[in-house]
């Protein structure tokens, strides 16, 4: 006897339904499952019998042939435990096929029939809907991620056994509701906040127009400027997420498997700080089949990497894609996927390997070929992706020991949350969030210098010999500056200047 179901499987940051057809029939006994089964997937053969056995349901020995269509998509995902289960007992006359083709299963099975949870819900939610499905069956712990998606009933039986009975209509089981997060008893969240950061207002405010703008940053200072400290607190200055961003994230993490159990949307802009000694696919993304690497975890929020120049050379210079199309795709045997990378990239670097160059309380032991050689680990064209680039001095005690009270990140948090909201009314109708997202068309259309600001930008530009792409990385700062100074149309000359100054207070070539 034939039956049909339906799973689901993901596909680079989208849902792919999976048609899971069954055939059970007299014949040697056998159990084969067709259509570019991974082996997590093959494996399911195991489980289902296991499972349909230990939930006291009859399934009969027979030849057994399931076929997962698209037959030319590689289908990874455990998740297809629930639809071939349901699908075989359908088959063997336990279930009504009509009503199971009602359904989209979403679950693996353990041994004993419990349902189990798994990764990519959200996106696979959100396929569903488009699909026109109006049903979806998870697992207890996918009930939040599922719900996100308006327009589908969201069902969670504990068990096989339980779900065999709802199909059946023995029992009801209501429309699942949203459930309520754990936190540990006596937990108290600690936040990084700019107040703690003693001194370093060039760096502050650089980073504060990097977040207002969405720039990129490299900051190079001796070891205990204070650095690191400054880049954990990029997040606590970043204006809230719109729902759409927030969206896209939790998919981006939903399918990687990184979203916690029982949580929703996700409300915090990401923060990725990989160790310098990563693989380049664990920050670009890869795979056998290609999966979200660093870079595309830090979409819509920030990607820190610490100790700059120690990180592999063709990491380095695999970022360069990313930063300038702000996507990343990935081509292997089985596939060729296209991840989203919308980051803010803040660096981190010493001067010098020892890190004393240029600091007048210590001194450098490293020759002149050393620094050179250090720093060209950093190619110009990566370089020339960074729009904002300063120094970061040692602090020193008067500075360290004052009770003056700093600005809070609340507080410019605010000042760069109306600037985002300048540029949004500004960029939306082109789709785009942020000033740092603009193409060249763009810059010269809705970024208009005074005269005065055009002449100091010639200037610069001729005696520096700028890139084009430096060009427009300096008017779109400028543009930013302008922004969290009121947003006024004409961008001025001290925008400009202001602008030049953050690129070129460090010289790669100094």
């Amino acid at each position: 006897m034939y039956a049909r179901t339906f799973g689901a499987t993901t596909q680079g940051v989208d849902g792919l339904i999976i048609s899971v057809e069954v055939d059970s029939a007299n014949g040697m006994p056998a159990f084969d499952i067709v259509g570019l089964p991974s082996a997590a997937v093959k494996e399911s053969k195991e489980r289902v019998r296991t499972a349909i056995k230990n939930s006291s349901l009859r399934s009969r020995v027979e030849k057994v042939t399931i076929n997962l269509a698209p037959a030319n998509v590689r289908k990874e995902s455990a998740g297809l435990d629930l639809p071939i289960a349901v699908g075989l007992l359908a088959a063997q006359g336990r279930l009504r096929p009509s009503v199971c083709e009602e359904f989209l299963f979403v679950a693996e099975l353990s041994l004993e029939g419990l349902l189990r949870p798994v990764p990519g819900v959200l996106p696979i939610a959100i396929t569903a809907r488009a699909e026109g499905f109006r049903k979806i069956i998870v697992a207890r712990e996918n009930i939040n991620e599922a719900l996100l998606v308006d327009g589908i009933e969201v069902y969670a039986p504990k068990s096989l056994m339980e779900l065999v009975d709802f199909l059946d209509g023995e029992i009801e089981l209501a429309p699942a509701t949203p459930q309520p997060s754990e936190e540990p008893e006596g937990f108290v969240e600690l936040t990084d906040d700019f107040a703690d950061v003693q001194g370093q207002f060039m760096a502050k405010r650089a980073l504060e127009i990097a977040a207002a703008g969405g720039h990129n940053v490299l900051m190079v200072g001796v070891p205990g400027s204070g650095k690191t400290m400054l880049a954990k607190r990029m997040s606590s200055i970043l204006p809230e997420m719109t729902r759409e961003e927030a969206l896209e994230v939790t998919k981006i993490y939903s399918i990687a498997g990184k979203l916690p159990q029982g949580s929703g949307l996700m409300t915090k802009r990401p923060f990725q700080n990989p160790n310098h000694d990563a693989s380049t696919a664990a920050i670009i993304g890869g795979g056998t089949t290609p999966t979200p690497g660093q870079v595309t975890l830090a979409h819509n929020g920030v990607l820190f990497l610490d100790e700059f120049p120690e990180f592999k050379k063709n990491t380095l210079e695999a970022l360069r894609e990313p930063l300038e199309e702000r996507q990343i795709t990935i081509s292997r045997v089985n596939g060729t996927l296209t991840f989203p990378c919308s980051i803010i990239l803040i660096c981190a670097m010493n001067p010098c390997p020892c890190g004393w160059n240029g600091c007048d309380d210590h001194q450098c032991r490293c020759s002149e070929v050393d620094i050179k050689r250090y720093m060209r680990r950093l190619s110009g064209p990566l370089l020339d992706r960074i729009d904002i680039q300063v120094r970061v001095p040692r602090v020193n005690y008067d500075e360290l020991s004052s009770r003056r009270k700093n600005e809070s990140s609340a507080a410019i948090r605010q000042r760069v949350s109306a600037a985002r909201e300048i540029q949004t009314r500004r960029l939306a109708k082109y789709g785009l969030y942020c000033n740092a997202q603009m193409p060249h068309a763009l810059v010269l259309k809705l970024c208009t210098l005074e005269g005065a600001a055009q002449n100091l930008l010639k200037e610069v530009f001729e005696a520096k010999k700028l890139s084009a792409r430096s060009y427009d990385r300096i008017i779109k700062v400028g543009r930013t500056i302008a922004d969290l100074a009121g947003g006024g149309e004409m961008i001025e000359a001290r925008h400009i200047a202001e602008a030049i100054r953050l690129r070129s207070d460090f010289d790669i070539d100094g």
